[in-house]
């Protein structure tokens, strides 16, 4: 069963989140806590969605966490899938392709023409699921990133404006 996240999901979450981190080789790397996850998810002005994959007994078997993203070529909202995450004793049930099937369904019903994601190069089961799906690598493109010294340092020359009062 695939249902919306709920306040009560985060802490669960936010467990997951780690999982996938510890899975990638990057815990280290994972500074978010369950009171930022909260206020994206469901705060005053939410910026990111995730539903939940639940066993037959209602026990959680994954999550998928998504946000809008926004095409100028096609001129409509897509949805990028941020993280997707089965627990690994719960693998090979259906679990992620149902999740991802409720993704490419909310596409559909809102007119978005794109489900987008990334996956590391070196995790073949994975890529092998989504080709498996139809999916096909962007591989004419390179994901850049600024983080941490570089994002500070690159916005501390934008210039200041104004603010406008008018």
């Amino acid at each position: 069963m695939i249902r919306t996240a709920a306040p009560a999901d985060v802490p669960v979450i936010h467990e997951m989140v780690r999982e996938l981190a510890d899975y990638e080789k990057a815990l280290h790397e994972v500074r978010a806590t369950e009171e930022q996850l909260r206020e994206a998810l469901f705060g005053e002005h939410p910026a990111a969605f995730a539903h939940i994959a639940e066993t037959d007994d209602g026990r959680v078997a994954g999550f998928a966490l998504w946000f809008l993203n926004f095409s100028t070529w096609r001129g409509v909202h897509g949805i990028y899938l941020e993280d997707l995450y089965v627990r690994p004793h719960l693998r090979g049930g259906g679990h992620g392709r149902a999740l991802l099937a409720e993704l490419a369904r909310i596409c559909a019903a809102r007119g978005y023409e794109r489900l987008e994601w990334s996956v590391l190069n070196w995790n073949a089961p994975s890529i092998a699921f989504y080709e498996s799906l139809g999916a096909r690598p962007q591989d004419e493109w390179t994901v850049y990133r600024l983080t941490d010294e570089a994002l500070a340092r690159l916005g501390a020359v934008a210039p200041v404006r104004p603010v406008s009062t008018a």
